[in-house]
């Protein structure tokens, strides 16, 4: 499962969990403090602001050179985040709170302690189920009309993009993924249409001027039932051994199509990307 449906809202499951673990946070720092006459609630939205700025700031650092504006830098949409630095920053901002009000140490502390085991545990779940999941056993149609079945596929680095013609950061995000395709040919990408015919796909692609290979049909939209995402776009990376490395629910930008195409890469592959202007 990629994502946590509520409603008609899709969630990343990895950002579901980390909101769980913050509310687990809370609720026992709140637990704690109430014996004490204190609240860690502030101190716990600070760390994860400063934390989220912390991830954000580290990621535009290291891919300074994949965007050309700072409008593109400041549009998180592209989910450019580094895990690392974040967590760095946010225990910092939570030490210095401590340091500065003795009566919400210990809240604080079991809270963040609670909250960190929490996620940590779910985060370890979720990647064993997810490192396990295969290409799906599924069949759909080339542009031409000819069945393919996606397990064919697997044999080398494999991109699958979920999109429709509807989808307005599916669009956007189209000329990103050209752009890697036509710059690494050791890496397969596979567009796969969710629901919509193949008159409409070749229209929307000839007006739009887009040239891509694998351009493929899912007319029941079954390829996103079966990886657990309902959203799209949605973006699967596969090993060569046809096994998912890693997801990406929403619009990709150049820098985080970079960062995650390192989880299919092999150790001396670089990763290329076109030049931005």
């Amino acid at each position: 499962m990629l994502s946590f449906n509520l409603g008609p809202i899709a969630i990343p499951m990895n950002l579901a969990l980390l909101y769980g673990a913050f509310f687990i946070a809370w609720f026992s720092g709140w637990l704690i403090g109430r014996k004490r006459g204190t609240n860690p609630e502030a101190a716990l939205f600070s760390m994860l602001i400063v934390g989220a700025l912390a991830a954000r700031g580290a990621f535009i650092s290291q891919y300074a050179d994949q965007y050309d504006s700072i409008v593109q830098m400041l549009d998180i949409r592209d989910g450019g985040f580094l895990l690392l630095p974040g967590i760095i920053a946010a225990v910092l901002v939570g030490i210095y709170k401590a340091w500065r009000q003795a009566a919400l140490r210990a809240p604080l502390a079991i809270g963040v302690c609670i909250g960190l085991i929490a996620w940590g545990a779910s985060l370890a779940v979720l990647n064993a189920l997810q490192s396990s999941q295969a290409i799906p056993d599924i069949s759909v149609r080339d542009i031409d009309g000819q069945p393919l079945s996606l397990q064919d596929l697997a044999g080398k680095p494999l991109v699958i993009n979920l999109w429709a013609t509807w989808c307005p950061p599916c669009r956007r995000e189209m000329p990103v993924l050209a752009a890697a395709q036509a710059a690494n040919p050791d890496i397969r990408f596979v567009f796969v249409n969710q629901g919509e015919g193949q008159a409409l796909v070749n229209k929307f692609l000839a007006q739009q001027q887009l040239s891509l290979d694998n351009n493929l049909l899912d007319s029941g939209g079954r390829v996103g039932q079966a990886v657990g995402s309902l959203s799209l776009p949605t973006t699967l990376f596969y090993s060569a051994d046809g096994l998912l490395k890693n997801n990406h629910l929403g619009e990709l930008s150049h820098a985080s199509l970079k960062h995650a195409l390192r989880h299919i890469s092999s150790e001396d592959q670089q990763i290329k990307l076109e030049e931005q202007p």
